[in-house]
């Protein structure tokens, strides 16, 4: 990927924060997406929403298609009113491809049932619905997940190896926090624990608050509201909720880069050097990945941002790259 950030817009910061807030994200009309939910296998629902809804019903006598499906697993908070899906939708659309973002539990506006939420782990939620979709689409399906999602996305490839070709034919992972601990400790300090902690905190907090009123006892009360980081949340909410027996036993069992060598698919994963929360000395390196796994690590782009011509610019370029490179590997 050779991106080159516009001159206006220096440093990783501002390439996080402008592009997710005022860029262009469509180059056509704005998405519309229709939705569906899913019962899950433990009897909780999940929110899908599905781009170009008239070619995308899914019932087996309109899926006679071979159009590819590109699948979005979007990241921590986000939706498909992310600027990221928006564009990648976008970027479908003039491909002719289809569009379904499948958003994890509690993210689609409507709290989930289950005593769960989601997780950067989450590899089994994204095999369900990948199995899912496969089922019913005859085409070839592609996946990219951004930051959370694509970590979770990555997973997923590793437990499944040489499976998971037969529900997906590559996939992309953009900005994802592949090492948790190092994503961690740098979206904990300084301008980033000011902005950012305090931001997803914002939602996480309120949300994890609702589910404790939906199952009184599951977590303590007084410790929530005590947390100052995402250290601190997860330990109290994130890691006992979903099998983990700590924070450091979450961060350490979710992160994909111990386990990138496993990958059986085409596999693209990008970073960008200046990205706020994922440190540089924290990247994967080509000897630490499988022969499947291409990295792209431009020096600029910021957070999932990767902002692209004259101001307010636009984030087209991202998708662009990585949907054309999901597109020619299943050439």
């Amino acid at each position: 990927m050779n991106y080159v950030a516009p001159w206006w817009l220096p440093g990783g910061q501002a390439q996080t924060i402008w592009p997710a807030l005022y860029s262009r994200r469509v180059f056509g009309p704005k998405p519309h997406f229709r939705r569906e939910r899913w019962i899950t296998p433990d009897l909780d629902f999940i929110d899908i929403d599905f781009c170009d809804a008239a070619a995308m019903v899914p019932d087996p006598a309109a899926s006679d298609t071979d159009r590819p499906l590109l699948v979005l697993f979007h990241g921590l908070e986000g939706s498909s009113g992310s600027h990221y899906s928006e564009a990648f939708a976008d970027f479908a659309r003039a491909h002719g491809m289809g569009f379904v973002v499948p958003h994890f539990r509690g993210c689609s506006g409507e709290l989930n049932l289950a005593p769960r939420a989601y997780h950067s782990g989450d590899f089994e939620e994204v095999g369900w619905i990948l199995k899912r979709l496969k089922s019913w689409h005859r085409g070839k399906v592609l996946a990219v997940g951004i930051s959370l999602g694509g970590n979770a996305l990555l997973r997923w490839a590793e437990e499944m190896g040489d499976q998971a070709r037969q529900m997906v034919r590559a996939i992309a992972a953009v900005c994802a926090p592949t090492d948790l601990a190092a994503a961690g400790w740098a979206i904990g300090r300084g301008m980033n624990r000011q902005i950012y902690t305090r931001m997803f905190l914002r939602s996480m907090k309120p949300k994890a608050l609702r589910k404790l009123e939906q199952h009184p006892g599951l977590f303590s009360r007084e410790a929530l509201l005590a947390a100052r980081d995402l250290y601190e949340f997860d330990n109290v909410f994130t890691a006992p909720l979903h099998g983990f027996s700590s924070t450091e036993d979450y961060w350490a069992r979710a992160s994909a880069k111990p386990h990138l060598a496993q990958i059986r698919i085409p596999t693209l994963v990008v970073h960008a050097r200046n990205d706020p929360f994922v440190p540089a000395w924290s990247l994967p390196r080509q000897d630490e990945v499988g022969s499947q796994v291409t990295l792209w690590q431009p020096a600029h782009g910021g957070h999932v941002g990767f902002p692209q011509g004259p101001l307010p610019g636009h984030v087209r370029s991202m998708p662009d790259a990585v949907g054309g490179w999901l597109l020619q590997s299943v050439k």
